[in-house]
């Protein structure tokens, strides 16, 4: 997720309690990009006005799919596209509010023509809300806004309602992964995710914690981070 801006935001910008917790957008895209987000985006957005479908696959009605797995706040896309160039029989969702990400991940779509991507350009939350239960085999939350100071931690995009969100969505045995490198946010995600009665924690062990997981493709922010010294943390939930 984006860090807060001064931008005004939009009404259906809001989260449910009021608040939009992240920026819509920075720097003006290049005309390329922007392009892109006028003539491409509508192409793969999905409409959360419309009802929910019955099940998932309708939101790739062209193909036949074998799983579905979601990432929230996938910034310039390098993971989102990553697994999905690696996954052709995988259909993915991706969540980013941030226009200036938006525009570098639609770059690499084209470029890649990537046919098992869609796209929601808003806050997770009703994406959640809105989605079939019971529908994917994955989460991602990497590196999300860690909200470092105290008074902003009610912030933070794991908390038990959402989570609540997460389990509703995820198949039974599917898996939440989350990644930081933000001491608080990880433990504060671990004493979150302890407690709710949807994740089997059985395996998160901090033996494993420093170890990426196959198919893993380092992202700039990462690289950024450990040129920094901070040392990223990866779990895996299993929904029960």
């Amino acid at each position: 997720m984006g860090k807060s801006s001064n931008n005004n935001p939009r009404p259906d910008d809001l989260r449910p309690d009021g608040a939009f917790f992240g920026r819509r957008k920075g720097p003006k895209l290049h005309r390329y990009q922007q392009g892109l987000v006028d003539e491409f985006l509508p192409t793969l957005i999905i409409d959360i006005t419309q009802p929910s479908p019955n099940e998932i696959g309708e939101l790739f009605p062209e193909q036949s799919l074998k799983q579905y797995h979601l990432e929230v706040g996938f910034g310039g896309g390098e993971h989102l596209l990553h697994q999905a160039k690696l996954n052709p029989d995988i259909g993915y969702i991706g969540v980013e509010p941030f226009l200036n990400g938006m525009g570098k991940a639609l770059a690499g779509i084209k470029a890649e023509n990537l046919k098992n991507i869609r796209i929601y350009d808003n806050d997770a939350t009703p994406l959640l809300d809105w989605l079939p239960a019971s529908s994917f085999e994955r989460l991602y939350l990497l590196y999300p806004d860690p909200w470092p100071k105290k008074k902003h931690w009610k912030r933070r995009f794991v908390n038990q309602g959402n989570l609540d969100r997460i389990a509703r969505i995820l198949r039974s045995g599917g898996e939440f992964r989350f990644a930081s490198d933000i001491d608080t946010y990880v433990n504060w995600t671990l004493n979150h995710c302890h407690s709710h009665r949807a994740f089997d924690w059985s395996g998160v062990q901090a033996s494993n914690w420093h170890e990426p997981w196959a198919n893993w493709i380092q992202t700039r922010y990462e690289a950024k981070a450990i040129r920094e010294g901070r040392q990223p943390a990866y779990f895996r939930y299993s929904r029960q």
